[in-house]
């Protein structure tokens, strides 16, 4: 007896077998639904279920000479269905079949994904309140600019994901649909009422009108959703790529006893679990044009689009699947080096303070033209290695003119910046979850 599928793991999901058996369900299910509009004998799909054996040798076997997938899966379901197989397909077309199944193994594959969507936001979590007061310094443009919070990074990095998620959620609702309207969509030989009746067994909505195929922008919008997640993860892996960087060395994937970097140098550490996760996004990102070419198709259906996706959909989601689980891993045991960040912090001689002591020259009423003239030209003093800005600005008649020793040494303090901090995290994490307990310690090496 075939029992109703049960949903696999993300490689089983795309397994030919698997396929066919959603095939039979949405067959069987469409029977059942002949049998209430009384166009077949009541016990017919309960027949069918115990007797329907799939054999995928069979069915290529015939398709050798169809050159058809679905009427080789049909013909191969005469061996054990017996007489009952007349009643089987009628009035449908292979896409009523292929477009519906589709639909469940792309929501099959995306529950998968949220799953890891899930496993990794909360990783992100724990590690951003880990390294909530964890003081680094901002770049931009590759250069050193402000201090920041490495758990700021992250907490970034969590609401991104969080965005992702309710994404995908939506684009799971919006390709959770099936079509039993025929050849053309017109429903000629059966009424939508079929339609609905098989939709609602599997878990699906009736898309509200189609033609021979359910239409392919909600394909292309799955295709891109997760290529977004994958673009994503790549911004993440750029970044632990380049803290990783020797010259920078303020974090690094964890390097496990036995491992080896290179054939050639044994002191070799390298980023490989970030790198491997750049160049996999560029097979997803590449998927979802493809995706987005398979919209136009003539008239009211093509076949240009299967092929495609018999390679991207399969593709995109097994790799995704792979890819949050490596990025999960990565940022778990991510090696973290506190002392190298202060380090580099301090690297620039306090030139990362320089709009702090700008805007302190403003709030005791200088202009901002000569103000940011002065400490511009103390900065550059200093970073052509005439000592630190702090001591620069103490001396310089300008600065020392409207403030006073104390107030300049106040400008360098790291602290100011993070004073928003448990705002800026009761926005992303909630006043409830920012003040519980998860663990805040500032530090890991």
């Amino acid at each position: 007896m075939i029992e109703r599928y049960t949903r696999p793991h993300m490689k089983a999901i795309w397994d030919l077998k698997h396929k066919y058996e959603i095939w039979l369900e949405v067959e069987l299910q469409a029977c059942a639904a002949f049998e209430q509009a009384k166009q077949a004998p009541r016990g017919t799909a309960a027949r069918i279920r115990k007797r329907a054996r799939i054999d995928l040798d069979r069915i290529a076997e015939i398709e050798k000479v169809t050159k058809h997938d679905v009427i080789a899966f049909l013909e191969s379901l005469m061996d054990t269905v017996g007489p009952d197989h007349r009643f089987l397909h009628m009035g449908l077309t292979s896409s009523d079949i292929v477009d519906t199944s589709l639909a469940v193994q792309m929501t099959e594959a995306l529950d998968v994904i949220l799953g890891g969507v899930e496993r990794l936001q909360a990783v992100l979590e724990r590690q951003s309140f880990r390294y909530k007061d964890l003081v680094m310094v901002g770049r931009s443009h590759g250069i050193h600019g402000e201090p920041i919070s490495f758990g700021l990074k992250l907490a970034l990095w969590y609401e991104e994901v969080g965005r992702h998620q309710a994404r995908l959620r939506s684009v799971r609702n919006e390709i959770a649909v099936g079509k039993l309207s025929g050849a053309m969509g017109t429903f000629a030989h059966q009424g939508p009422e079929i339609e609905e009746y098989v939709c609602a067994k599997l878990g699906l909505k009736a898309d509200p009108v189609s033609n021979q195929v359910v239409q392919r922008d909600r394909h292309a919008s799955y295709a891109t959703a997760l290529a977004l997640l994958a673009a994503s993860i790549e911004k993440f892996a750029t970044e632990i790529r380049h803290l990783q960087r020797t010259e920078v060395l303020e974090a690094e994937e964890y390097f496990s006893e036995g491992q080896k970097g290179s054939s050639a140098m044994p002191h070799k550490r390298n980023p490989i679990v970030s790198e491997n996760l750049c160049g996999l996004a560029r097979l997803v990102r590449a998927n979802s044009v493809a995706a987005m070419e398979n919209v136009a198709l003539w008239h009211e259906r093509d076949i240009s689009h299967s092929s495609v996706e018999r390679v991207i959909m399969p593709d995109s989601t097994i790799l995704i699947d792979y890819m949050l689980a490596k990025v999960t891993d990565l940022i778990e045991h991510l090696v973290v080096y506190p002392d190298r960040m202060r380090r580099n912090l301090e690297l620039t001689g306090g030139l990362v303070y320089s709009q702090r002591l700008l805007l302190a020259l403003i709030e005791k009423g200088a202009q901002r033209k000569e103000s940011y003239e002065a400490v511009q030209r103390n900065a550059m003093a200093s970073w052509r290695g005439g000592g630190a800005l702090q001591e620069l600005a103490e001396k310089d008649p300008f600065i020392s003119g409207h403030l006073n020793g104390r107030e300049i040494a106040t400008c360098f303090n790291p602290q100011y910046y993070l004073r928003h901090l448990d705002q800026i995290y009761r926005r992303v994490f909630g006043r409830a979850r920012s003040s519980s307990g998860i663990k805040k310690k500032g530090s890991r090496s």
